[in-house]
């Protein structure tokens, strides 16, 4: 019996476009294959321990939770930022709001430096240093926070050799532009109103994104936390 490719050598040259062109899609599909591995390793990356130590970031908390507090421990969150970070129930609202704007990267880089400078040894500053550094400061980092070029650069440099004052400028940056920009909106949301006259705070309205704001936009201001 005679090869059919000899009779119909239309077959063939089908045969040799159908090998050409599985060719060309395996090679297209190279770089998705390769972006779907990096994806996977910053997902791992977020998934580390020291991201979630004393439960801040693995439950940032609610105002479900908060609804709890009374309206005299609120009212003591609105004298100053830090007295709102420094109650748990406090940081766990403002987490949760900051969730509402999509801006809660802040809020995590500002609580992983506190983590890192509680490190017990520098042989723990290293490890630390790096995954801070890779999720929320080198370019196109997965939660990327607003820095200045010449604090990003600082910080850059001191990562050959960590040390606990390491991420002391890039969290003062954060931390400022917190309290002058989310901090007053906070104070003035109706989660945190229904708190201070004792209501269940409401279903969170839907999500969106804030104006992001530079350094430079807060030059000579003044935070100002007055409710109205």
């Amino acid at each position: 019996m005679e090869n059919p490719l000899l009779l119909f050598p239309q077959l063939n040259i089908s045969a040799s476009k159908d090998k050409a062109y599985y060719k060309k899609t395996m090679i297209k599909e190279e770089p998705h294959k390769a972006t779907k591995q990096k994806r996977n390793r910053l997902s791992l990356l977020l998934q580390k321990p020291e991201f979630h130590e004393g439960d801040h970031l693995g439950k940032p908390g609610s105002l479900t939770k908060a609804a709890s507090v009374s309206p005299e421990e609120a009212v003591k969150w609105g004298e100053s930022f830090d007295k709102l970070l420094s109650e748990k129930a406090g940081l766990d609202a403002f987490t949760k709001f900051l969730k509402t704007e999509f801006s809660e990267e802040n809020i995590e880089f500002w609580i992983a430096c506190e983590d890192y400078k509680k490190s017990k040894s520098a042989h723990e500053l290293l490890p630390k240093a790096k995954t801070i550094f890779e999720t929320f400061i080198q370019k196109d980092a997965p939660k990327e926070v607003n820095l200045d070029f010449h604090t990003r650069e600082v910080t850059s440099r001191s990562m050959g050799q960590p040390e606990r004052s390491t991420f002391e400028a890039a969290q003062s940056t954060v931390y400022r532009l917190m309290e002058q920009d989310s901090y007053p909106r906070f104070l003035r949301s109706a989660p945190y109103l229904g708190l201070l006259q004792g209501r269940a705070p409401a279903r969170a309205p839907l999500r969106r994104r804030s104006r992001s704001f530079t350094v430079s936009d807060f030059k000579g201001a003044r935070p100002n936390p007055t409710l109205w």
